[in-house]
């Protein structure tokens, strides 16, 4: 009975407040399911590359009713964050009940979009939102197994790009793309840990197991694993003869600068806590994507 008083007095939700929950601006981690649409040569395809948006989009609203969600359960953990604190439903901006109904939404359009682009696709999707689900409620408490469990949604999200497209996909892509996750994960990982010191905790129950030397161990371990992995991918025969593009390897200086500069940020400016916004944020980091993109997508495409 004493909750109810604060539930009716939940203010209207404003359409911008909506619109944060679904955290629109961490929709490119999406971005991964056309890695098997530029690889496989098929980004001038019309048909491959509307079903691969299409795909996008799916993802993205899934990813939104997961967002939601989580949000909804960590809501009062989030109260403790410097910066969690202001999202709209740690901040009472938002109430409960029509947060579960948008997550709810979302979540159903996602499904439905993903059953018109096949069965196979749709049981990819189906497979994310459950590890997003796991994750929600008892994988993010669990130390190594949190970062995992991101990782393994970028692996989902790139084998279901080839899917759509009836591609299959590398298994060198697959692992760097695990590995690539993992990196980025342990760095956001280190970040919370230094940000929220004694409160870190508080805020995520793993953390308790976490310590920036065993993290940084961590990175070690996963740096190393990811050169080593893309530089096989750009010289493995398979690839070349799929791409017909013996220079791939002249991708290698992008990916190394791209994981010099991020480590570059988590230990000399203690930032990271958000890889993905890093990557639009931070100039050299944006740039060095663009660049690599540019220059892989001219290496596939026109054979330089």
């Amino acid at each position: 009975m004493a909750g109810a008083p604060a539930l009716a007095a939940a203010p209207p939700s404003s359409v911008l407040d909506l619109i944060q929950l679904l955290r629109p601006w961490q929709w490119h981690k999406n971005t991964v399911v056309f890695a098997a649409l530029i690889f496989a040569k098929r980004l001038f395809v019309v048909h491959d590359a509307a079903r691969a948006t299409a795909a996008f989009a799916v993802f993205c609203l899934i990813a939104s009713g997961a967002y939601v969600m989580n949000d909804l359960r960590d809501c009062e953990r989030d109260r403790q964050h410097p910066d969690k604190s202001r999202r709209p439903l740690p901040a009472g901006r938002v109430g409960r009940g029509a947060a579960l109904v948008l997550a709810a939404a979302l979540v159903a359009s996602g499904v439905g979009g993903a059953a018109l682009l096949g069965l196979g696709f749709a049981g990819l999707v189906a497979l994310y939102f459950a590890l997003q689900v796991a994750y929600t409620f008892q994988l993010k408490d669990v130390v190594i197994l949190d970062v995992m469990a991101i990782a393994a949604g970028f692996v989902i999200r790139a084998i279901a790009g080839g899917v759509v497209i009836h591609v299959p996909v590398s298994p060198w892509l697959i692992i760097c793309t695990f590995l690539g996750a993992l990196f980025l994960s342990f760095g956001k990982r280190r970040h919370e840990l230094l940000l929220l010191d004694e409160r870190a905790t508080e805020h995520r129950t793993s953390l308790r197991e976490y310590s920036p030397y065993f993290l940084d161990q961590m990175m070690s371990v996963v740096t190393a694993s990811t050169v080593v992995a893309y530089a096989i991918y750009t010289a493995s025969p398979e690839v070349i003869h799929k791409l017909g593009s013996d220079k791939l390897y002249l991708t290698i200086p992008f990916v190394l600068f791209g994981i010099f500069r991020y480590l570059y940020l988590v230990h000399q400016r203690e930032e990271g806590g958000n890889p993905t916004q890093l990557l639009l944020t931070d100039r050299p980091l944006l740039v060095n994507l663009l660049l690599w993109v540019l220059t892989a997508t001219a290496l596939i495409y026109i054979g330089v």
